[in-house]
C-alpha cells in the first residue's frame, strides 16, 4: 500500500504561504505526495495552515477546521492537523473546543509536525520550496516577527521578535527561485524596513535589494511593507539605479491624526509621515505609493476621521487599502483602550474613504490612456487575460485586461497600449 496523500490548505497573507511551501517541499522530498489543490478530496491526511490575526481571518480559518473535521468525522479524512497563527494565539482552547484535530502546531514547530510524518527538519533545506503561485512569481520572506509596539497588532505577540533570515540564505532561496521560473521576487516582512537591524545592528535592506538586483535574474523586485519610521532612503537610489526595482512603495500610514496615531503606538506623526510621502514623490516621480489605513481606532473622534479624509483627498495616494479596526485580544489596544466606535460608524468611514479613493484612482487611470506599459500577464479568465504593470502588485492592486484574441502567454511580458480605464482596471493591448 502507497504513502497516504498528504492535503496542505493555506489560509492569511503571502508568508503564510511560504510556510506551506517549506512544508510541502522537505514532505516531497522524503516520498511523501501533497496537494494543495483547493478542488481535490480525495486526501488522507489535512494539514491547515491558518491566520489568527484579525476577527475576519479568524472566522475563516475556525471555519475551515470545522469543516475539515466534519470531513474526519465522517471518514473522509484519517488525520487532520493544524498549525500557524491561530493555533499558536489559541491553541489550548481549539484543543478542547475541536478534539477532531489529531494535533495542533504553533508558529515554530515545523519539525514536530514534521516528526508527525518520521522526517527530520532539514534546516539546510529552507531555502528550497514546492511553489504553489502561477509559477512566473513567488514572494521571499526575509524575517520573522516583529519588533514595533503598534497598539492594534497582534503579530509581536503571536510571531514573536524580529529575526532576519541571514542575507546568504536569501540568496541561495532567491537563485532557487530563479532556477524554478521565477520573473518577479516579491519581498515580504511584516516590517522591510528593519531588516539587518537585530543580527547586525544596522538598516540593511538596502544592500539585500543591490544584491538581489545585482544578480540581473528577475525582471521585476517588488518591496511590501516598508514601515514609515527609518525609511531606507538608499531605497530610492537603487530603484533609480535598477530598472528591475519596481518603482512601487507600501507605506503603511494607518493614520494622519497625530492624536490617532500616538494612541496607536506608532512611531511616526504627521509632519514625518508627510515628509517622507511627499518626499518619495519627489525623488520618484513615477512611483506608485500604495498604503493601508484604520477606520475606528478606540477613540477616533469625527474630526479626526475628516483630517485622514481630507488627507487621502490631498495626497491622493495610486494604491489604498482601508480596514475597519479590530479589537485584538492580547494586542496594547485591546488591554488599555475601549473599542467604542460602533462597527457601522467604522464601516461608513472604510465607505467614504473608499469612494474617494475611487475617484482619485479613475482620474490616474484616465491618465494613462494612450501610454504603453510593460505587463506581466498572470492568468486568462473568461474574455480577457489579466495583467499588471510594475506599479501593481498581486492580488491587492489593479489589472490590465487585454482581449484574449490576442494569444497571449501566462508568466510573459509584454508591453501593452492602454486603451481604455476604468475606476480600478485598465484595459489595452499588446504592441
Amino acid at each position: 500500500m502507497g504513502r497516504p496523500k498528504i492535503k496542505i490548505v493555506t489560509l492569511g497573507c503571502s508568508k503564510n504561504t511560504v510556510d506551506s511551501e517549506k512544508i510541502i517541499r522537505q514532505l516531497n522530498v522524503n516520498g511523501n505526495k501533497v496537494v494543495f489543490d483547493e478542488t481535490d478530496n480525495s486526501s488522507d491526511i489535512v494539514i491547515i495552515n491558518t491566520c489568527g490575526f484579525i476577527n475576519d481571518a479568524k472566522e475563516e480559518s475556525i471555519n475551515t477546521i470545522l469543516k475539515f473535521a466534519r470531513k474526519k468525522t465522517e471518514g473522509k479524512v484519517k488525520k487532520l492537523y493544524v498549525m500557524g497563527c491561530l493555533s499558536q494565539r489559541y491553541g489550548t482552547t481549539l484543543r478542547e473546543e475541536i478534539p477532531e484535530v489529531d494535533k495542533f502546531f504553533g508558529v515554530d514547530e515545523t519539525s514536530d509536525l514534521l516528526n508527525e510524518f518520521n522526517i527530520l527538519f532539514d534546516e539546510s533545506g529552507l531555502t528550497q520550496r514546492t511553489l504553489t503561485g502561477p509559477g512566473h512569481y513567488a514572494y521571499l520572506k526575509i524575517s520573522e516577527g516583529c519588533d514595533r509596539k503598534c497598539a492594534f497588532c497582534a503579530i509581536p505577540g503571536i510571531r514573536g521578535r524580529y529575526r532576519s533570515q541571514s542575507l546568504g540564505s536569501l540568496m541561495e532561496e532567491a537563485s532557487f527561485l530563479a532556477d524554478n521560473g521565477i520573473k518577479e521576487l516579491i519581498l515580504i516582512a511584516q516590517d522591510l524596513s528593519y531588516y539587518g537591524v537585530d543580527s547586525n545592528k544596522k538598516y540593511m535592506l538596502p544592500m539585500l535589494v543591490d544584491k538581489l538586483a545585482g544578480m540581473d535574474r528577475f525582471e521585476w523586485i517588488r518591496l511590501h511593507y516598508l514601515y514609515p519610521a527609518n525609511f531606507p532612503w538608499e531605497i530610492t537610489d537603487i530603484m533609480r539605479n535598477h530598472p528591475s526595482v519596481c518603482r512601487y512603495i507600501d507605506i503603511p500610514i494607518q493614520h494622519i491624526s497625530n492624536r490617532i496615531l500616538s494612541s496607536m503606538k506608532r512611531s511616526h506623526k504627521r509632519k514625518e509621515t508627510e515628509e517622507i510621502l511627499y518626499k518619495i514623490r519627489e525623488e520618484i516621480p513615477e512611483a506608485a505609493i500604495r498604503t493601508t489605513l484604520i477606520t475606528g481606532f478606540p477613540g477616533e473622534t469625527e474630526k479626526d476621521f475628516l483630517e485622514l479624509y481630507e488627507f487621502v483627498q490631498n495626497f491622493r495616494f495610486d494604491r489604498l487599502g482601508v480596514f475597519t479596526y479590530s479589537h485584538e485580544d492580547g494586542t496594547p489596544a485591546f488591554n488599555r483602550l475601549q473599542d467604542d466606535i460602533p462597527q457601522h460608524i467604522k464601516e461608513e468611514r472604510v465607505s467614504e474613504i473608499m469612494s474617494l479613493q475611487q475617484s482619485v484612482s479613475a482620474e490616474m487611470n484616465e491618465s494613462k490612456v494612450n501610454k504603453i506599459f510593460k505587463t506581466i500577464i498572470d492568468r486568462k479568465e473568461g474574455e480577457y487575460y489579466v495583467g499588471r504593470t510594475e506599479f501593481d502588485s498581486p492580488d491587492i492592486d489593479q489589472e490590465v485586461l487585454i482581449k484574449a484574441s490576442h494569444n497571449l502567454k501566462i508568466g510573459k511580458f509584454y508591453g501593452t497600449k492602454i486603451t481604455e480605464s476604468s475606476d480600478f482596471d485598465l484595459f489595452g493591448i499588446p504592441v
